[in-house]
């Protein structure tokens, strides 16, 4: 059996410009394999991630320490050591972590592993799709929606059906 320490962590990720940010994959060093948990130390400041949701996987925040900010779809929260938040998947459980204070604050996010993953970006119109777990084989692939293409395009067999759908959106104005 694996095992790993909160309080001293092996750090995965060290981000420190423009803020601090530290991420520890604390569920895979413990050797889960249908569950995350990361546990990330944000310095004054600092961002854990875009504001974004999950298609097909739900997370459970939990602080540690300090007090982070959580932007959710209509608002922001001021959380603090001991505060639990679940983050569903779809639009209503859209979210972002940032540390407002000058205190660094420690959270663990637990969630469920269900691959593959497409996680939206609201804010920036980017869809980030994850193909696996990271540092397991996954693959994390990042597209704007303005660079949206038809299914079939470039798909040699299906030329004439895409002509056929690209003219019949075209007569309907779109």
């Amino acid at each position: 059996m694996s095992a790993t320490n909160l309080n001293q962590p092996v750090w995965d990720f060290e981000l420190e410009d423009p803020f601090t940010l530290r991420a520890a994959r604390v569920g895979s060093r413990a050797g889960a394999t249908e569950l995350g948990a990361s546990l990330y130390e944000l310095g004054a400041g600092a961002v854990a991630s875009p504001f974004h949701f999950h298609h097909n996987n739900e997370e459970l925040l939990i602080v540690l320490s300090g007090s982070p900010q959580l932007r959710v779809v209509d608002e922001r929260r001021q959380l603090s050591a001991g505060d639990v938040v679940a983050l569903l998947p779809g639009p209503e459980g859209a979210h972002r972590l940032e540390n407002d204070g000058p205190e660094s604050a420690r959270v663990l996010i637990v969630s469920t592993m269900r691959f593959p993953d497409v996680v939206d970006h609201p804010d920036t119109d980017k869809i980030l799709i994850v193909t696996g777990p990271p540092g397991r084989g996954g693959e994390a692939l990042s597209f704007r929606r303005e660079t949206e293409v038809h299914p079939l395009d470039r798909e040699r067999d299906f030329a004439v059906v895409l002509e056929r759908d690209l003219r019949a959106a075209e007569e309907a104005g779109g």
